[in-house]
């Protein structure tokens, strides 16, 4: 009887077991993958990478009078970020070397003949095929070097006068915000190429990852307020010539150096950041002025989306503060 039982029981447990090992798994709760996809999209609306530096070959050279050319570009989970910085950095190389689309489009043509001038038909074929398939770093390297044997030639001229100079480009661009509200690049220049002193500039460009786009000073105020905005920067401005000892009057120091509102921004831990280039609002000896909003000022000015997230004080805290002050009076 007892071992009758005895089986029973084992044939139960076994039959349990059974049943528990056929039970399909449970699914992964809703929330879960909600939350995962939440994540993933918050990632990809977010900028983030580094810069590379392009490969430009110079001559060899010794001694302190080198020419040092330096071009970093953007590579980013945001390609047509990566893609505008670059088309910026080509605008800033035509601005400070100043040649012409025809000796782009020439330098090139050369650059590629020479490049197959020893090969044999079937390498030839492979460079051609492989041009299709540049890299974005490869791509800029071509473009930049019709400016990169300019730079070279005005060196060589320099030298040839006697000039004992070393010339000098850097182009580097770097992430200011990631993406909240605004993505930030600042694209960084300057140059030394002979003259009474050399050159620097600051530009920055500001991006709206959902919609992929540049957004631009106007896109950021409410409406109707850049006549205001404009106001409280030539406030700024006149703050900023008088503890700079710049002029005995803003009166007198407008009379060389009229202000102009800079669409040239970005949006700091401190408020709206107004940059100016080289000579605008200034002499050389200023550099790169910027002026400084804080958001206090801007609170009807900028759109609600572009004001920094102001935190909500607990209820039940601030409800016992007045109790504590008044319990230590």
């Amino acid at each position: 009887m007892l071992k009758n039982k005895t089986i029973f029981t084992f044939s139960l447990i076994a039959t349990a077991i059974a049943l528990t090992a056929c039970q399909p798994k449970q699914a992964e709760p809703k929330e879960n993958k909600a939350t995962q996809s939440q994540a993933a999209q918050a990632e990809v609306l977010k900028l983030a990478g580094d810069t590379e530096k392009l490969a430009l070959n110079l001559p060899e050279c010794d001694g302190n009078s080198c020419p040092e050319i330096n071009i970093e570009r953007l590579s980013s989970n945001q390609a047509f970020i990566d893609e505008f910085i670059d088309q910026k950095i080509l605008k800033q190389l035509d601005q400070t070397l100043d040649i012409s689309p025809k000796a782009v489009k020439t330098d090139q043509q050369t650059s590629t003949a020479e490049k197959s001038k020893d090969l044999t038909p079937a390498q030839a074929d492979e460079t051609a095929a492989s041009t299709f398939i540049q890299t974005p770093k490869q791509k800029l390297e071509q473009q930049v070097a019709p400016y990169l044997t300019t730079f070279l030639s005005l060196d060589k001229e320099l030298k040839a006068l006697s000039a004992n100079h070393q010339i000098s480009l850097m182009i580097k661009p770097k992430i200011l915000n990631a993406g909240q509200p605004l993505a930030t690049v600042v694209l960084n220049s300057s140059s030394y190429l002979g003259g009474a002193h050399g050159s620097s500039s600051q530009h920055y460009y500001n991006f709206d990852l959902k919609k992929k786009k540049l957004v631009e000073l106007d896109d950021i105020l409410a409406p109707n307020q850049k006549a205001v905005l404009e106001q409280k920067a030539h406030e700024e401005f006149k703050r900023w010539v008088i503890d700079s000892k710049l002029a005995n009057s803003v009166e007198e120091y407008e009379q060389a150096w009229k202000f102009t509102l800079s669409d040239n921004f970005y949006l700091s831990n401190q408020g709206l950041i107004l940059q100016y280039d080289e000579y605008e609002i200034g002499p050389y000896v200023v550099g790169l002025p910027r002026l400084t909003i804080p958001y206090a000022q801007l609170q009807t000015v900028l759109k609600k989306a572009y004001l920094p997230q102001v935190e909500v004080k607990n209820d039940a805290a601030s409800a016992s503060t007045p109790v504590a002050n008044k319990a230590q009076s």
